[in-house]
């Protein structure tokens, strides 16, 4: 549901919404591989080491908290929306750059992207110009979702009590 701009409006972070609850993301379908590889993925806990959390809903703008821990297995995918992300703590390896803090990058819609969580995990935000978009997944070969069921095992144990990254003074 999206907030009102009819008049000056403050949003706070505890009135947001989990991504599924707040219904602004659609799914693509996926192949039999890769479908049967997410079902492997979420069996083996990877649930625990994501958190998504839509801040602001207003006609033609959003913004989602996103916290993935160290070792989250993000798939290969795009959106249907264009999409800025703001590193507010924590670090990622997107391709071979490394970026931290205050470090932004850009992604145009339909532009497939992964990234890394760094070794405290990372917490973002997705800025986008719409309110609704779609995930299309393109990890659809078996040798990714067995590394990210490893991923998955290796980390569901430290994830139960990771924090959020810390954020630089």
């Amino acid at each position: 549901m999206e907030q009102d701009t009819s008049k000056f409006t403050i949003i706070r972070a505890k009135d947001g919404k989990g991504l599924m609850e707040a219904k602004c993301m659609t799914v693509a379908p996926w192949g039999e591989t890769a479908r049967a590889g997410m079902d492997r993925v979420m069996a083996a806990g990877a649930s625990g080491g994501e958190n998504v959390t839509i801040l602001v809903d207003i006609p033609g703008f959003s913004i989602a908290n996103v916290w993935f821990k160290h070792g989250y297995p993000l798939p290969l995918h795009s959106h249907s929306a264009d999409c800025l992300y703001y590193i507010v703590a924590g670090s990622i390896k997107l391709g071979t750059e490394e970026l931290g803090p205050r470090d932004s990058f850009f992604i145009p819609s339909g532009v497939p992207y992964t990234y890394k969580p760094g070794p405290d995990g990372v917490e973002l935000l997705e800025i986008r110009t719409q309110n609704t978009f779609d995930f299309v997944n393109y990890s659809n070969g078996a040798g990714f979702w067995d590394k990210a069921v490893e991923s998955v095992e290796k980390n569901r144990e430290a994830w139960k009590t990771a924090e959020r990254p810390k954020i630089d003074a």
